[in-house]
């Protein structure tokens, strides 16, 4: 690959480096972080290319040919939030101008709605809200609203409350993080968002949000799921202060958790990775001011998509772009730059929507089926965990590569455990 390269001699060594990690990617090795800097650094129109047949070649292996998606709703119960992260548009005080707390019929209206529209997932996540207690303790809310929503609807995945939700609530009620999932798990959620990872770098974390869960605690508690029997799902949020090497130094730590997960058997493990390119364009002044512009670069996005897909596949073989931060011509493209899956119908969006992101707040089970269809790849419709829930819509390639579905680089398909397929959704909440 890159033999033909059409580039300047001081430009060879790079292209021949660039060429060699990627033929390494290919015969499945995992790329070492400092390899994917390299990748992260191109420039030249002809690398670039090259990095994205990779991507693209290596998301057939893993995980097929077919793009997903689900049918969900979020529900973001509350805004009122203690903290104040730099890059949060979402957040307000209590009893200021466009603070909101659902009561506990709106959100079963919201889930009763989604039933209705087809929906297999609730998302639900919100601020941080103090005041949010049963008999002065945040856990009972929060069962409150799993009950709210699962007593009457059983059926529905809640795929809900990040792992800095988890941290509040253990903080608030003095419980351990074990103790606070177990809970939450009992009383019916599903999965766990991987959500408030924004750069796993604290650094980063000091300036952007120092008021959230620093690295080592986000990474624990997304264990301690792990090790609970949750499968949560993995993020990043990108395009803002950090470097090439704080991306990487990020996706590495997310796939040395998957690596623990899988090695020591945990039931739960990390199910996708998903981008969200940071929207600034709402977002507090200090930071905006400082990025630099309001929207995603999409070639950034692009690039860091493909370089995800080559350093993280083996582990986490599902990749889903944004189409809420990069509009869904953005999410189109990314399908050809390593993503698998072209997430939810979400129905409703407030986080990202408040940040001034140009993608909208619901997308019709329609316009995503003709987006992959467009693409001349078939669609198919999933639930949190992947699996599929109807025939599958156009297209007439519906292979799963060489690797099978989902491998984890030893050619098998992606199973983990109990035979259940390691993948699922996400909703839009940084």
């Amino acid at each position: 690959m890159g033999k033909n390269y059409q580039v300047a001699p001081n430009a060879k060594v790079i292209s021949e480096t660039v060429d060699a990690i990627l033929e390494s990617a290919l015969t499945g090795k995992d790329l070492l972080p400092e390899e994917g800097v390299v990748l992260l650094k191109q420039t030249e129109s002809s690398v670039l290319a090259a990095i994205t047949e990779t991507a693209d070649q290596l998301r057939y292996r893993q995980a097929g040919d077919i793009v997903t998606y689900v049918v969900n709703r979020n529900i973001n119960f509350t805004n009122i939030c203690q903290q104040h992260c730099s890059f949060c548009a979402f957040r307000r005080d209590a009893d200021t101008e466009g603070a909101y707390w659902l009561e506990w019929e709106q959100i079963q209206a919201k889930a009763a709605e989604a039933v209705r529209l087809g929906a297999t997932e609730i998302c639900m996540q919100g601020g941080l809200n103090p005041e949010a207690k049963i008999n002065a303790a945040s856990l009972p809310y929060y069962l409150q609203l799993v009950k709210t929503i699962k007593d009457e609807f059983p059926q529905l995945h809640l795929h809900a409350f990040s792992p800095q939700e988890v941290q509040f609530i253990a903080q608030q009620d003095g419980l351990s993080y074990g103790q606070v999932i177990a809970s939450l798990r009992d009383a019916g959620v599903d999965s766990m968002p991987g959500t408030a990872a924004e750069i796993l770098d604290d650094q980063v974390r000091r300036i952007l949000c120092p008021e959230k869960t620093n690295t080592a605690s986000w990474l624990e508690i997304v264990s301690t799921a792990h090790q609970l029997g949750m499968p949560t799902t993995s993020t990043m949020l990108s395009g803002h202060i950090e470097t090439p090497q704080q991306q990487m130094e990020h996706l590495e730590k997310l796939r040395s958790l998957q690596q623990t997960a899988h090695k020591l058997g945990y039931p739960g493990y990390i199910t996708e990775f998903i981008l969200l390119p940071f929207v600034g364009q709402e977002a507090p002044k200090p930071l905006r001011s400082r990025v630099g512009r309001d929207q995603p670069v999409l070639t950034d996005a692009l690039l860091l998509t493909a370089v995800a897909r080559i350093f993280l596949g083996n582990w986490i073989p599902n990749h889903q772009p944004s189409w809420v931060k990069l509009g869904l011509a953005g999410a189109k493209e990314a399908l050809r730059w390593g993503c698998n899956d072209i997430g939810g119908t979400l129905m409703e969006e407030h986080i990202t929507s408040m940040a001034g992101a140009v993608g909208g707040t619901c997308m019709s089970v329609a316009a995503l089926q003709n987006t992959i269809s467009s693409l001349g790849r078939p669609y198919q419709q999933r639930d949190t965990l992947y699996q599929h829930l109807s025939p599958m819509g156009d297209g007439e390639r519906g292979g799963w590569g060489e690797g099978g579905m989902g491998g984890w680089g030893d050619g098998e398909m992606g199973r983990w455990g109990d035979g259940e397929r390691g993948r699922g959704g996400d909703g839009e909440m940084i």
